[in-house]
């Protein structure tokens, strides 16, 4: 091997998360984050005026005690796991053929930051790996058309590619395989929640191809080259999957929807409604997962695990658990570093 052999970059990319706790920041975040036109699709100065003076001034505020529940003595969980994630994988790579960075699509590190370390090392290559399972033009659309933005006005461009999804990954879903049996020890559960972030049925319709969407669970549970790109699908394809490793009864398995904003119609069914319904069914004990989270966040841990476990037990529900994220656990190491090597041609 060439002593002075080009590296190829790897850029691990995740949501984002406020710099601090402060309302500022909160608000600073809030702001960026909305105002990406891949995240409220609408045209420009009324998404300027949404955001600006109704959202971000009003809501920053709630989200900020939000935030405040979830730091912990490290910070940001999303970010010091992925973090972790990037120094454990970067033990499993020859650091003589790769550099790993990391950035947040919104706020710091940024992906203008991680770009330019991989473009000083001068890679022949750079590797992008939004960290969404689930393909949404507002989250690995999002990060791919800044990375683009971005390295355009480079000199010089490498080759860039993407990993756009990894739903069916083998070690994906023996990560949470491992989590689900762990949680599932000496437990008896009457539903396996699924719970994913939601989004605007406009956006799935709009990346249907040729009008294929029908939005709903025929088409949805049916996973084809037509709806392969399909966020809603994927979610459900996800949900398969893992109820598969783990031996789940389909009866008792469920896919739902969080985290609505707006008045719109979002993708359904809404995970809050179903916190409802299930406890006026009688259902007592509750285990969801949130497989649209590959790190904990204020999604899972506040939303997921608190806040619809409080409506929940209050509805007269007994027992409501949530499946932790995947983290930095090891087998999500080895996943994300066979996706990898596998777009070098070296896995194995």
């Amino acid at each position: 091997m060439t002593k002075n052999k080009a590296k190829t970059g790897v850029l691990l990319v995740n949501l984002g998360t406020p710099d601090s706790t402060a309302t500022a920041d909160v608000r600073k975040y809030l702001r960026e984050f909305l105002m990406d036109r891949r995240v409220i699709d609408i045209p420009f100065l009324s998404r300027w005026l949404l955001v600006n003076l109704i959202i971000a001034p009003f809501r920053a505020p709630k989200s900020a005690q939000e935030y405040r529940k979830l730091w912990t003595d490290r910070g940001s969980p999303l970010l010091f796991h992925t973090e972790d994630l990037k120094r454990k994988l970067i033990k499993t790579l020859d650091p003589a053929l790769f550099q790993v960075e990391i950035a947040m699509r919104y706020q710091s590190p940024g992906i203008e930051q991680g770009l330019a370390a991989l473009n000083k090392a001068n890679v022949k290559e750079i590797i992008v790996l939004p960290l969404f399972p689930q393909y949404a033009s507002a989250t690995n659309g999002s990060v791919m058309d800044k990375v683009m933005e971005i390295a355009r006005k480079w000199q010089i461009i490498p080759n860039i590619s993407f990993i756009s999804n990894f739903v069916d990954h083998p070690l994906f879903l023996k990560a949470w395989e491992e989590l689900g049996n762990e949680m599932l020890a000496g437990e008896n559960y009457d539903v396996f929640l699924f719970s994913y972030h939601g989004l605007p049925e406009r956006q799935i319709k709009k990346a249907s191809v040729d009008g294929y969407c029908k939005l709903n669970d025929k088409c949805c549970t049916n996973y084809t080259k037509k709806n392969q790109f399909c966020y809603r699908a994927q979610c459900f394809l996800t949900t398969r999957l893992i109820a598969q490793q783990l031996g789940l009864p389909e009866e008792k398995t469920i896919t739902c929807f969080q985290s609505r904003l707006g008045k719109d119609p979002w993708i359904r069914p809404y995970t809050e409604d179903l916190v409802k319904e299930l406890a006026s069914k009688g259902v007592r004990k509750v285990l969801a997962f949130s497989p649209a989270f590959v790190a904990d966040c204020l999604e899972t841990t506040i939303e997921v695990g608190e806040e619809y476990k409080e409506q929940f037990l209050a509805l007269g529900g007994e027992k409501w658990d949530l499946v932790p994220s995947l983290n930095s656990r090891d087998s999500w190491v080895a996943c994300v570093k066979e996706l990898v090597t596998a777009k070098t041609g070296q896995a194995g």
